[in-house]
């Protein structure tokens, strides 16, 4: 399975159908919340505009209301009525007839009743259940009338006890009575069919599942369809949350709310939209988009198995051509056919082949040269000499009961040779390698005392860069012996790491004796200079067969003022894939 999905046609045909995929998902994504907010928006000015409506039906209705009930009560012979107690029965008559006319004008008004301060009635309703007394002001009823107002009110405020019987349920509206002088003489209460509030709402369109209600300043219920929100405070208190929240779509009721504050009275008018219309039309979208994005993929999926054929068809005939080099190398001949790519692929094949066979005859080459470079270097890690002259050294200090220098020898020979032989591979990092010149010099200082100095010096950005193993402890060692040992004076050698442009450059001075040459090449240099074990001329051998002619040993001399060696390297390693 895994094969299959590498493969080239399956991987153009999976991105292209990916991609297809994730375009269309974006698209219908973009144009679903486009049109579902354009939707949303639509609904929201319906839902302002029917509840708007409602509310200035409700207002006009009530000022209309507040008109009789100030034509009512500023009534002439009403005032004059009140304001005496010796009341002319023709003016209670035409009182009266003026009751009756207010109440043909408007079918809601259930009845109009005018209470003087000392108790006397006039309404169009007789056997009235009302408290009443000589004075009325001690009338709780009576002060609630004058102190509302003409706000309308939920229930006459002569009604003793509150019906859940919305039959019986009227709004009133009271306005004070006062004479001539602005003293209250009495007050006048119209009672208007609750029916009038379901009348004005039942024609707005807020969807199957909305619903509308009003609640005054008090948080009182003044309206809604359910009884049950009238005397249930838990269910009052969600119309309050959704008062105080104004206008806003819930996604997960899907409604929307809106708020009318009514002009004329303390009632706040909230009407909540059910959005049946946008649930529908999201629905539609969502399946309009899947259907035609089935479409539009079956037919990306066709277009991609054709197209991605056409491309990788050439790159096929490659592959089988390449497969034959298994069996040997020969040139192949390609149908250079198809894209770009695939020609230009197809003629740089043969070109390939020819570069292979010249490449692999390098590499025998050098292999062989290599393998006799890793028996020398292997004869040099493992030099008797060194190792008869250190545990000699060892022994020496065991005799004289210097525990803690056998240790330190101990561990520095150890380490000596772990760094040399390294696992058995050729190639190590700088910081390995500086430690294994590092171990060796410590060791011959021991032998050496104080006739012998060294410094290693290293950029730590250099440490782990991969390089040859042992091409610097053999130039140390040359300059050890041919050029501190005879020395008179104290011995010094500076041991460096540092970059040099794109390459590593080590170098390795001492202040020894020297010889009378200059930037000598080192062919020239190991007929003169007697090297133990690898040598300067190995070293570079091997520096040039990883890296190059470009590469390898420079070295510069003056008797009696030291020498230096420069060892050139890259940072990358050429051949050693192929070598291996």
């Amino acid at each position: 399975m895994l094969k299959i999905v590498k493969k080239l046609r399956v991987q153009i045909a999976l991105h292209y159908f990916l991609a297809s995929t994730l375009i269309l998902l974006l698209m219908g994504l973009i144009l679903y919340y486009s049109i579902s907010s354009l939707v949303l928006n639509e609904a929201a000015s319906k839902t302002k505009a029917a509840v708007s409506k409602s509310g200035m039906y409700i207002e006009l209705y009530i000022d209309r209301l507040k008109a009789v009930s100030s034509i009512l009560a500023e009534n002439p012979q009403l005032i004059d009525y009140f304001s005496t107690t010796e009341r002319d029965p023709s003016s209670k008559k035409d009182i009266l007839s003026a009751i009756d006319t207010a109440i043909a004008s408007d079918p809601f008004i259930k009845s109009v009743i005018m209470v003087s301060k000392d108790g006397q009635i006039l309404s169009n309703e007789s056997g009235l259940d009302m408290s009443m007394s000589g004075n009325m002001m001690k009338e709780q009823w009576y002060v609630s009338a004058i102190q509302s107002g003409s706000m309308p009110v939920l229930t006459s405020a002569r009604m003793q006890k509150f019906s859940m019987n919305k039959e019986n349920w009227v709004i009133s509206i009271s306005r004070e009575i006062k004479n001539a002088k602005g003293k209250n003489i009495g007050v006048l209460l119209i009672d208007i069919e609750y029916k009038v509030i379901e009348d004005y709402l039942s024609n707005a369109d807020l969807g199957k599942q909305g619903f509308s209600f009003i609640i005054n300043d008090n948080s009182e219920v003044v309206y809604h369809t359910d009884p049950s929100y009238f005397g249930n405070s838990a269910k009052r208190k969600t119309l309050e949350n959704i008062v105080k929240n104004k206008d806003v779509y819930d996604a997960r009721e899907n409604t929307l709310t809106h708020i009318y504050y009514l002009k004329n009275a303390d009632w706040t008018l909230a009407g909540v939209s059910s959005q049946d219309s946008l649930q529908a039309i999201k629905r539609q979208l969502i399946e309009t988009f899947l259907l035609v994005g089935i479409v539009l993929l079956a037919i990306a999926a066709f277009s991609v198995a054709v197209f991605a054929g056409r491309i990788t068809a050439p790159f096929q005939k490659l592959e089988k051509a390449m497969q034959e080099i298994e069996d040997g190398l020969s040139e192949v001949t390609i149908d250079e056919k198809g894209c770009y790519e695939a020609q230009s692929l197809a003629k740089h094949f043969n070109i390939m082949i020819y570069k292979i066979k010249k490449l692999m005859q390098e590499i025998t080459e050098k292999e062989k040269r290599l393998r006799s470079s890793e028996i020398s270097a292997l004869h040099s890690q493992i030099n008797p000499h060194f190792l008869y002259n250190t545990l000699d050294t060892i022994v020496w200090m065991a005799e004289f009961n210097n525990s803690e220098k056998v240790i330190e020898m101990t561990k520095a020979l150890a380490q000596f040779f772990r760094l040399s032989l390294s696992g058995g591979n050729e190639l190590t990092t700088v910081e390995n390698e500086l430690d294994h010149v590092r171990q060796y010099l410590f060791i011959q200082k021991e032998r050496y005392g104080d006739k012998l100095n060294y410094t290693i010096e290293c950029d730590e950005s250099l440490l782990k860069i991969q390089i040859p193993k042992i091409i610097l402890q053999p130039i140390v060692e040359n300059a050890l012996y041919h050029g501190i040992r005879g020395l008179s004076r104290q011995g010094y050698i500076e041991i460096s790491a540092k970059k040099s442009g794109e390459n590593l450059l080590f170098t390795v001075k001492d202040n020894g004796e020297g010889f009378d040459l200059k930037q000598l090449d080192v062919k020239h240099a190991n007929k003169r200079m007697k090297l133990g074990g690898v040598g300067i001329k190995n070293v570079d051998e091997r520096i040039k067969l990883y890296y190059g002619n470009d590469y390898g040993i420079m070295i510069d001399s003056a008797i009696d003022k030291g020498t230096t060696v420069m060892i050139t390297v890259s940072q990358e390693i050429k051949y050693m894939d192929t070598v291996r």
